[in-house]
């Protein structure tokens, strides 16, 4: 029943109906106008109006009606069905069909007094069970925290976790944290007898390798119950359809209980996602050879970048340039002098021109060829330099000077430069460094020009600049006007030990002006080249028109082929400025991609590849794990049961005194003001009282 409430003392009340009566005596007590009509006509109009004043009076006290409603939910019932692989390799035939019936049984007979949820779990956790068992992992600690993070802030009764207690992902269930305040009920699944079966049980490996680097992969093999056996171990790489075997070892199983690791060295001999399958020769009696084999996939990079120092004459700078570059196994590093036959600079992705252009080799012809090929270049000026020539040769410096002299210089770090970042320890150390070989003349920077050493000459700083990078007609390109690095990788050595702050000035320097900058104008995006195989594929475009603005404008179609040729078409999503494709869960293998678009009249092709990975986790753990399921029955409250022993989870459900409904009660409060039949009642006495006086003659 809904109760009325005022904001103000019930008393007043009173007061309105007070002053209801007062108006209405007021204005009718002695009233003649209706003296020729019954004298109840003014009693009755006299009423009228005391009521209308009387309810407008009492609506200034914001008065309130209050209802109390109550609602009775059921507890909630949650049935978590793991349907990983290792589930349906036990759970197959007539055994499955007879489980799909106890399980739709136990649904059915929960749901006459609790809310009943169910829900699939395995590489993810969803709503509904299908009973395929395709799900390539099992997270049970995950399981447990989605169900709190669920159904934890409502009244929930139970759980019903029915799995074999393999897990390969998360932690262990009993550990997970998730604070569910209900009894779990766990129905242990699969079989836990011990089979026979050798397997690869794990491979380690780097996901990146480089061109022509060797690496290493550890393999880890185990076996049950197969004592005195002997098999062979097959690493191989896979290579479209075919299979080529590289190294082959023999494999003694000495115990029942097995585990042996052993190290293999493989060669990245092409680019691209390359393959390989581990496998271990099935024994006799093995159940299943399923996880006798395991591929890895490496991505293998052809990302070294070649470098050419090339010398107008031999020069032990040479030798402390390339000792510091080859020590990062991205560069491949080559000397030649400018008179070396058979010299193609463009065979190189930067050049390093030592001493050039000089007074016999002016290097016209190389200097047009790395123009043509926009290949960067760092000049080291010293006294055998034409510095007329190297003025023509860059714009990052004014130079004037004929090399008859020379200054013994050292750099000091330009706090302006930000370009890259140096440590504080280069900034501090390298000023110490022995004074290098600089050519006597009158040197400027340019506008173009970032400094990042400036010249001093023995304890005077000046503006010439000792290194400075930038770019000559849209390619990077640094001016060191000194000679005798080698003396700063000396004393680098000798007062630290290593040459870190030698090889740090170096470094950032040739791979600052090395790094090329992708400027086409479409390009498609990968966070990755090496999916698995329950992994959405999610490509990413961009279009950059003249201005190299993003833009979105026309479609972006894209072509997916498998290594056995079929074809998988679509259209990227616009996305802000950008494109987007979530191409969903493909299949294991190796694919190529190829997308188009048409801009401007032109067609835009980007072409690459990527690859998916199998998961073979599920294969690789057969016997099932009750324990797990009994500590965490334990843990919560709960009870182990066997599949068998499905339909009898109702009743234990429902005699267990803790799990009950819970009945909440609200209160909604609206004010009486709101109620559109009060201002109709107010506005029919308002409008009977005026017809009355109307019709019997007044105004």
């Amino acid at each position: 029943m809904p109760n009325l409430s005022f904001q103000y003392p019930a008393w007043f009340l009173i007061l309105c109906a007070l002053l209801g009566l007062g108006y209405a005596m007021l204005l009718y007590y002695r009233d003649t106008t209706f003296r020729e009509q019954a004298p109840s006509l003014n009693r009755w109009l006299a009423v009228l109006r005391w009521l209308t004043i009387t309810i407008l009076s009492a609506l200034l006290l914001s008065p309130l009606l209050k209802r109390i409603q109550t609602e009775t939910k059921k507890p909630v019932v949650v049935l978590a069905q793991d349907v990983s692989e290792s589930v349906g390799a036990e759970l197959q035939g007539p055994a499955l069909d007879q489980y799909k019936q106890n399980w739709a049984g136990l649904r059915d007979a929960l749901a006459e007094g609790y809310d009943v949820h169910e829900l699939a779990f395995g590489d993810a956790v969803r709503e509904g069970i299908d009973f395929r068992f395709t799900d390539k992992v099992t997270n049970l600690s995950q399981a447990l925290q989605d169900v709190y993070d669920r159904y934890g802030a409502q009244n929930l009764g139970a759980v019903i976790l029915a799995s074999d207690g393999i897990y390969n992902e998360g932690s262990n269930p009993a550990y997970s944290g998730a604070q569910i305040a209900a009894p779990v009920f766990t129905v242990a699944l699969g079989d836990t007898t011990p089979k026979k079966d050798l397997l690869v049980k794990r491979v380690f490996h780097n996901k990146i390798a480089y061109l022509g680097d060797r690496f290493s992969v550890q393999i880890d093999l185990a076996a049950l119950n197969c004592a005195g056996t002997q098999s062979v171990l097959a690493i191989s790489k896979v290579e479209g359809e075919q299979t080529r075997n590289l190294q082959n070892f023999p494999v003694s199983v000495t115990g029942s209980d097995f585990f042996s690791t052993r190290e293999v060295l493989l060669e990245a001999d092409q680019p691209g996602v390359a393959q390989y399958r581990v496998s271990v020769a099935k024994v006799p009696g093995e159940r299943s050879a399923a996880n006798n084999t395991r591929d890895i996939f490496i991505d293998v990079l052809d990302a070294r970048q070649k470098i050419l120092l090339l010398a107008n004459s031999p020069h032990p700078d040479l030798a402390a340039l390339r000792q510091s570059l080859e020590g990062n196994k991205n560069y491949q590093v080559a000397v030649a002098f400018v008179n070396d036959p058979g010299i193609d600079v463009a065979k190189f992705d930067f050049v390093v021109l030592h001493n050039l252009p000089s007074g016999a080799n002016d290097i016209a012809g190389i200097l047009n060829t790395l123009n043509n090929k926009g290949i960067p270049r760092l000049f080291v000026a010293g006294m055998q330099t034409n510095y007329n020539a190297l003025a023509r040769a860059q714009n990052l410096a004014s130079v004037q000077s004929n090399a008859q002299q020379s200054d013994d210089v050292q750099g000091k770090v330009s706090p302006a430069f930000a370009a890259f970042t140096l440590s504080p320890t280069m900034t501090e150390e390298l000023p110490r460094f022995n004074p290098l070989t600089s050519a006597f003349g009158n040197f400027a920077a340019t506008p173009q020009a970032q400094v990042l050493l400036w010249k001093r000459i023995g304890k005077v700083d000046t503006d010439q600049p000792l290194l400075a990078i930038g770019e000559t007609n849209g390619i990077k390109t640094g001016l060191f006007l000194g000679e005798g690095l080698w003396k700063w990788r000396l004393f680098d050595y000798l007062q630290h030990n290593n040459h870190d702050i030698f090889e740090e000035i170096v470094g950032k320097t040739i791979q600052y002006l090395s790094l090329k900058e992708d400027k086409r104008k479409f390009r498609i995006t990968l966070d990755k080249n090496i999916f698995k195989e329950n992994e959405p594929v999610v490509f990413g475009a961009e279009l950059y028109n003249d201005s190299y603005e993003l833009t979105n404008d026309p479609d972006v179609a894209i072509s997916v082929r498998n290594s056995q040729g079929k074809e998988f078409l679509y259209t990227f999503n616009k996305l802000s400025k950008a494109y987007t494709l979530h191409a969903g869960i493909l299949p294991a293998g190796n694919y190529t991609f190829r997308a188009t678009t048409s801009f401007n009249g032109q067609t835009l092709t980007y072409e690459g590849r990527f690859s998916v990975q199998p998961v073979q986790l599920e294969l690789f753990e057969t016997t099932a794990n009750h324990a797990v399921l009994r500590q965490l029955s334990r843990q919560f409250g709960g009870e182990t049961v066997y599949a068998a022993g499905l339909p009898g989870l109702a009743d234990k459900i429902k005699t267990a005194g803790a799990i009950k409904p819970v009945i909440y009660q609200s209160t909604h409060t609206h004010p009486l003001i709101n109620l559109k039949w009060l201002f109709l009642l107010l506005a029919g006495m308002l409008s009977v009282e005026w017809f009355l006086r109307r019709y019997f003659g007044a105004y």
